[in-house]
């Protein structure tokens, strides 16, 4: 049974940090790169009773220096020993912190820093120059702290902070309540704008709880988590995180000669990566015909993942070991996990015949159901809402890790929550899909990425995985234009870089027919005429996997009126020909 945080008078997450600390004082909490020598990757290292003792200066110093219990703070620090310990001490001090990807660009950067408004700033020098040069929430921000040299902006550094906290002595861990907000984690963006959610304390413990036991993760494992927010977890499973030699916003560009090493040198239990990464990491292992035996389990997340990326990655693991493919968003984590071990040949078949990608079971104590796709709000579910199996509809979400609203966003927060008549919360995901007679959930692709087609609607992530099937493609993606008064279903295709080069025209029109031959093989896809080549589709920059598909679209929109531009120039100059 999981623990009903709601019923308690406190918890705080960071305190899982001090009982490790306490039962295996002396075991490396977190290895981090310290340079390159000879291609290989130095690592330094820090023991947990480290860790908690540094973690612990600095909640004291953060309370001396006037960062309080609830206040908003923006953490702008690379994955490493500091990105811990800072962490850990804005939990412990109660304060909240602000977390928002650097790689989004630094204009939405500056829209999520205004719309946070924290008090105070803690970040590296080069964030720091960012945010005075750029003018980032200087209306909020009366605080700050500097991970390496101040530049003239005032402030304290990181010696000034632990002489502020040596000045007590003793553990910190603020008595925060189950609902108190305990950090705003942005999203992406790669359907819309960056949006903060709002975490609460129970939130991040029944995170903990779900994913050991989804998991069957032990004390004592070694992880090597490629998407930093993950590894913040490690401390409080009592796994020594092993933070990889690569940049965490660009993970398809990972070298995987260096994760290879990272997990043979540390003994690596646990891999959490996105698809782009597992794609290097996996094409890697099948060329070199290597295999990581110390790995339990390889967790990929953040966008579907292809069958052949799940099979190569397989290949490499040992005995029980299996690739996890979780569901989940920022909002929700995680929803429903399938293991590798799990996908039978029928579940395979049916994801190449196009009836969505299986994502799993629900992660026990969730509820997921399935709703009609609509884009209004939903104050209130009532019975006759859920859909039967089978049914395609949005999916939504009621559970421990359920989140409740975006920071300052309540048209956004009154669209994605809804209540039953039981008082339970619900989070729409977004997402459409459906549950089949077992109980698995599939998923169909985006609710705001749907095709529609008078009375017709087509899922983009459901259908693409039938024309990813040929040998000459890499990956597809179907998106509508606005044609005429009516939407034009357009499939993009990006081909495979295989050795052999470009594919000449004449090779790239029989692909082009080759699928168009696909496409009216089936019922569900004969709607589709158009296919145009991309050479490289843009994708979200949380995982380096999300298709950005209204990126696309905009792009086939102007690829084609050019097209139709260019013939009426023809057909008038013809006629001009013909005249004379």
């Amino acid at each position: 049974m999981s623990r009903d945080w709601n019923n308690t008078d406190s918890c705080n997450v960071a305190g899982a940090l001090a009982e490790q600390a306490r039962t295996q004082a002396d075991a490396a909490a977190i290895h981090w790169p310290s340079g390159i020598r000879g291609g290989r990757v130095n690592y330094t290292s820090s023991s947990y009773a480290q860790l908690d003792g540094l973690s612990d200066t600095y909640a004291r110093g953060l309370l001396e220096y006037g960062i309080r219990r609830g206040t908003r703070v923006a953490l702008m620090v690379p994955p490493g020993l500091e990105f811990f310990a800072l962490f850990f001490a804005l939990f412990k001090a109660g304060v909240v912190p602000v977390l928002i990807d650097p790689g989004i660009g630094l204009k939405s950067l500056k829209t999520c820093l205004q719309e946070a408004a924290p008090e105070a700033f803690i970040g590296v020098t080069r964030a720091h120059l960012a945010r005075k040069v750029l003018r980032w929430a200087p209306g909020s921000i009366n605080k700050s702290v500097t991970i390496g040299t101040r530049l003239g902006w005032g402030g304290i550094d990181a010696k000034q902070l632990s002489a502020l906290g040596e000045r007590t002595s003793g553990p910190v861990l603020a008595r925060t309540r189950p609902g108190e907000m305990a950090a705003i984690l942005f999203t992406s963006g790669s359907t819309g704008s960056p949006k903060g959610v709002v975490y609460r304390h129970r939130h991040f413990v029944a995170q903990v709880d779900m994913l050991r036991k989804a998991f069957d993760i032990r004390q004592g494992e070694v992880d090597l988590p490629t998407f930093p927010p993950f590894a913040l977890f490690d401390p409080a499973l009592g796994m020594t995180t092993v933070v990889p030699h690569m940049d965490p916003t660009r993970p398809a560009r990972a070298n995987p000669a260096y994760l290879v090493q990272a997990i043979e040198e540390f003994g690596v239990t646990n891999i959490f990566g996105s698809p782009a990464l597992l794609k290097v990491l996996s094409r890697y292992t099948e060329t070199n015909k290597l295999r990581l035996p110390s790995l339990k389990r390889v967790i990929a997340a953040g966008a579907a993942v292809p069958l052949d990326t799940v099979r190569r990655m397989q290949n490499a693991l040992d005995g029980e070991a299996a690739v996890f493919t979780p569901y989940g968003s920022t909002e929700c984590l995680p929803v429903a996990t399938l293991s590798s071990r799990e996908i039978t040949g029928r579940i395979e078949a049916d994801t190449l015949a196009g009836d969505g990608i299986c994502v799993g079971t629900p992660v026990t104590p969730n509820l997921v159901r399935v709703i009609s796709i609509n884009d209004r709000e939903l104050e209130l579910l009532e019975d006759e809402d859920f859909l039967p199996p089978g049914v395609s509809g949005e999916i939504i979400v009621s559970g421990p890790t359920t989140t409740d609203a975006y920071w300052r966003r309540e048209t956004q927060t009154r669209l994605a929550k809804s209540t039953d008549l039981a008082g339970r919360l619900w989070h729409r995901m977004g997402d459409i899909g459906y549950l089949d007679e077992k109980g698995l959930l599939w998923y169909c692709g985006r609710k705001s990425q749907r095709v529609r087609l008078g009375d017709e609607t087509l899922f983009p992530d459901q259908l693409e995985a039938i024309f990813n099937q040929h040998p000459a493609v890499e990956r597809t993606a179907l998106v509508g234009v606005a044609n005429e008064g009516s939407c034009l279903p357009v499939l993009c295709v990006e081909l495979s870089s295989k050795p052999g080069g470009k594919p000449g025209r004449r090779r790239r029109q029989q692909i082009r027919t080759d699928l168009l031959q696909m496409a009216a093989s089936k019922p569900h896809t004969h709607a589709i005429q158009t296919v145009l080549f991309h050479r490289g589709f843009p994708v979200d920059i949380r995982h380096n996997a999300k298709i950005g598909r209204e990126s696309l679209a905009k792009w086939a929109g102007r690829h084609i009126a050019r097209r139709r531009t260019f013939k009426r120039s023809v057909l008038f100059d013809l006629k001009k020909l013909v005249s004379k």
